[in-house]
């Protein structure tokens, strides 16, 4: 069998999933053969991680600047090119590779404004290439229970919803100390995080939004905020700063290991620090975000968004003509102060605090008349709930029976963040955004 060629443009910390696996668990079907990146340090790391058993003893593959990036097309011949740079270039690299002849495999979000959204959909629309968005929520399997109790017709049509979704105070902080705490870069939470959210109220509902209204702001991270609690401890990073030493909501970073090579040894090639202090000038997104959002089958969604919560995990509700159903899931019990648990796609979160995972069932059905039922799914491994291995499998493998419908395309990385850029324009506005008026698919 031919193997598959695939480049990867930034080669951050969500570029290692995608490397690891072309060089060990696919290397019959895949093959790496070339990075893109503004940083030629962080290429250098991976390509020695590349020739380590850990990584399969690949070996190393060549590298580019960005201005080179038509270079590695002709020269490396990828079939695919995988996008992992920062979220407001996402359409540039993919648009690209596209008119380039490759297919795409993006991370989410797809892009961050409705302007770029549809320069994607008309590429892929006249070059005719695969845009595949990666969306590893959809294939945990408990939101895949889910999606087949709702798409079971067990709680009958569903008429209204509420999701929300808690980060902690290491996870949440992490969004306030990095290149995602300027909108410019990555949309707001609404868009760079809230996407994973939508996508999979969209998915879970079968339907897309129509409306959004949404309130947002920056309550809690950011100087002003922290001096009208009496904060008077402020430094610029962590890296090297005593004040920051004490600081449960510093980065906290051992010599040698991953963050430290992959970030702090690299920084001087291109300017970039990974351990800003969250409660300092320069943020322009929130961190606390409500929104309201109807579906095109009526169906209507409240959603919250809170960034500096004791504890990690999300809830959301069906309110259906047959009954109700409940699910929660606890990701990160609690934090302890100091114990850096933020490191968003080098380690996946720690089993939940064990009382607090008692207190509620995961996933509860009521129907009307009725007790409460209680549903139980098989737990996966690994990150974003047991959803990495099975998305990988679709990307590399190619996607089989799939009576769900987990895996998604540009139309599903759209409608993902067209609720974000709704709320984001009704924030300013103080309207409500008929989205599906922003894009023409």
């Amino acid at each position: 069998m031919k193997r598959k060629r695939y480049a990867i443009v930034g080669t951050g910390g969500r570029a290692d999933m995608y490397i690891a696996a072309i060089a060990t668990t696919y290397k019959d079907v895949a093959e790496l053969v070339g990075f893109c990146d503004i940083n030629p340090c962080r290429m250098a790391y991976y390509n020695n991680e590349l020739q380590t058993k850990a990584y399969g003893c690949h070996g190393a593959v060549p590298t580019y600047a960005p201005q080179d990036f038509d270079r590695m097309i002709a020269e490396t011949k990828p079939d695919t090119v995988i996008v992992t740079v920062p979220d407001r270039l996402h359409h540039v690299y993919g648009c690209r590779a596209m008119e380039l002849g490759c297919d795409v495999i993006s991370e989410k979000p797809m892009t961050t404004d409705f302007k770029k959204c549809q320069e994607i959909i008309d590429t892929q629309k006249r070059t005719n290439r695969k845009y595949t968005v990666t969306f590893n929520y959809r294939y945990s399997p408990r939101n895949s229970r889910v999606k087949e109790l709702l798409q079971s017709g067990i709680a009958g049509k569903i008429t209204s919803v509420h999701f929300e979704w808690l980060l902690d105070t290491s996870h949440g902080a992490d969004y306030f100390r990095r290149w995602h705490r300027d909108k410019k870069n990555s949309g707001g939470l609404m868009i760079h995080k809230a996407t994973h959210h939508f996508d999979l109220m969209n998915w879970w509902l079968d339907s897309e939004p129509e409306t959004v209204f949404g309130m947002g702001d920056l309550k809690f991270y950011g100087r002003c905020n922290a001096e009208e609690r009496g904060m008077t401890n402020f430094y610029y990073r962590a890296k090297g700063c005593k004040e920051a030493e004490n600081d449960p909501f510093a980065l906290h970073v051992s010599p040698g290991d991953r963050v430290d090579k992959l970030y702090y040894q690299t920084e001087h090639a291109d300017g970039y620090f990974r351990d800003l202090n969250p409660f300092s000038d320069g943020i322009s997104i929130e961190d606390n975000m409500s929104v309201m959002v109807r579906y095109k089958n009526q169906a209507v969604m409240t959603y919250n968004l809170c960034a500096h919560c004791p504890w990690e995990g999300y809830r959301a509700v069906f309110n259906g003509t047959e009954g109700r159903l409940e699910f929660t899931v606890v990701e990160q019990g609690f934090t302890r102060a100091n114990e850096d648990m933020s490191v968003y796609g080098m380690r996946e979160y720690a089993a939940g605090d064990t009382d607090r995972k008692k207190m509620v069932p995961e996933i509860l059905f009521q129907k009307m008349w009725e007790k409460p039922e209680v549903f139980s799914y098989i737990e996966g491994n690994g990150g974003h709930g047991g959803g990495d291995e099975k998305l990988l499998d679709d990307i590399f493998l190619g996607v089989k029976d799939d009576p769900l419908g987990h895996a998604a395309d540009f139309r599903d990385g759209a409608q993902s963040i067209l609720i974000g850029i709704g709320a984001n324009i009704s924030f300013q506005t103080g309207e409500p955004v008929n989205v599906q008026n922003l894009i023409k698919l």
